[in-house]
């Protein structure tokens, strides 16, 4: 079994924290917009660890909105080993593909406790028709969480397991960041060492040895549940890390209603 990097416990890790929370962190929305997004999360459903909202392929009518803890997505590989392709934070929005495909692509658990919110796919087509500047957003944070994935994807092939682990390290903290979850260079993952190597191509061995290597060399420090990125500036050079969030391009966005 694999040894928990930091425990995340039976409790929620934040309060409530919606998509306007996450939105609003970018432009200043209308009263007309944050009502909007607020019957978006009018049902909110708590949800225990390990709870399967959407499993491969099935069908869904729901899009769903995280106001606490946190969730995973992952795929089942030919060989039945587990590919982790995204972490979902406070604030984010998921199933879009629903849109599309009527099916979900992968899998999505609760990686702690949690609370979701469901709404009808069909309100998606209310925010293009009344709020185009939310429908905007949406499509903003979607292709900065698709190229974030791209990034530690990418990396499966062409750095070592030192990088990735940094680079999931990094990328983890900047999710958390901006979830309201984290607060300068600490934070922590709730993640075990398992779920981390099946997010970045490793085992659960591998992450170990790599945790272990960076804390000896006071690049990061584990404590009490949590993880402090000791020397930030060498572990974004190894790792080659970009802060997504960083240096967007908003000039394009519509006004708001």
């Amino acid at each position: 079994m694999a040894k928990a990097l930091v425990r995340s416990g039976d409790e929620v890790l934040v309060s409530n924290f919606g998509l306007a929370d996450r939105l609003d962190k970018w432009v200043s929305l209308t009263p007309a917009e944050r009502a909007t997004l607020s019957r978006l999360e009018e049902r909110p459903r708590a949800i225990r660890r390990g709870t399967v909202l959407m499993d491969e392929q099935r069908r869904g009518e729901e899009l769903f909105v995280v106001q606490q803890g946190m969730l995973m997505c992952y795929v089942l590989l030919d060989d039945g080993s587990r590919q982790i392709v995204r972490f979902l934070f406070p604030g984010d929005l998921f199933a879009l593909s629903a849109l599309i495909y009527g099916r979900s692509p992968d899998t999505v658990v609760a990686v702690s406790n949690a609370v979701v919110c469901p709404f009808d796919r069909s309100q998606i087509g209310v925010l293009a028709t009344d709020h185009p500047r939310l429908l905007s957003l949406i499509l903003v944070l979607n292709q900065i969480e698709r190229v974030i994935t791209t990034d530690r994807l990418a990396g499966l092939g062409r750095t070592s397991a030192r990088a990735r682990v940094a680079t999931l390290l990094l990328s983890l903290r900047g999710q958390m960041r901006q979830a309201g979850m984290a607060v300068g260079a600490s934070f922590a993952p709730g993640l075990t060492q398992e779920e981390m190597g099946d997010a970045i191509g490793l085992t659960a061995v591998h992450v170990n040895r790599m945790l272990r290597q960076l804390e000896d060399e006071a690049l990061i420090k584990r404590e009490g549940g949590r993880v402090h990125l000791l020397d930030e500036a060498q572990l974004v050079r190894e790792a080659r890390y970009i802060d997504r969030f960083e240096g967007l391009d908003l000039s394009w966005l519509p006004p708001g209603r």
